[in-house]
């Protein structure tokens, strides 16, 4: 390399810096992972991070990014296999059972992110924008599946509080989000969206 020019980049490196950050965050918790630790990580120079990403604050929404465009793409992955509007809702509610509860590592991160959301604006806009496509999601799958519930939007409301009230219960009482808990999780889920069972 040419002393003082940079070098060229891939354009995919602030992904790949992203998704590390999610990684070692969701594993080892928010405040105890440093840039240097995500540098190496992503194999990087800790001067190539900085070069995309100029805090930890920044590789943190990155990271947040990371999350809620993964989710967002599986599910719509998961709703695409089905054919029949019931299963596509039963699907997505699996995944997300499967995602957001059982697996601790996004449990987890989730919910550092929510801590951090009560103090941080910016960390709080990103994950209401993800909250709000979550719920349009939702919204739309529990209207093309036509079941008898009043109030789509509140119905969902209240299935999305269910899911983050698991969650802080899980601090506490890990054992609920126990692999073994999910079929009894997503019967309570499709009880409250008006699924009946077959």
């Amino acid at each position: 390399m040419v002393r003082g020019v940079m070098p060229v980049l891939a354009p995919e490196m602030p992904a790949k810096l992203a998704e590390s950050a999610f990684e070692l965050f969701a594993r080892n918790g928010i405040k105890n992972v440093n840039l240097d630790r995500i540098a190496a990580h992503s194999g990087v120079t800790k001067g190539s991070l900085y070069w995309h990403f100029n805090s930890k604050h920044d590789l943190l929404k990155a990271a947040c990014e990371h999350y809620y465009q993964t989710y967002l793409a599986s599910i719509h992955e998961a709703a695409a296999k089905a054919a029949d509007p019931v299963k596509r809702l039963e699907r997505v509610l699996e995944l997300s059972v499967r995602t957001c509860l059982v697996d601790e590592k996004n449990r987890v991160f989730t919910m550092e992110v929510w801590t951090i959301a009560a103090h941080d604006a910016a960390i709080r806009r990103g994950w209401q924008r993800f909250y709000d496509e979550v719920r349009r999601v939702y919204v739309k799958l529990v209207e093309d599946a036509g079941v008898d519930v009043a109030d789509p939007v509140w119905t969902v409301n209240v299935m999305l509080e269910m899911f983050e009230g698991i969650k802080l219960r899980a601090m506490f009482e890990p054992e609920i989000c126990a692999p073994s808990e999910a079929g009894r999780i997503l019967a309570e889920l499709k009880e409250i969206l008006g699924i009946q069972p077959k």
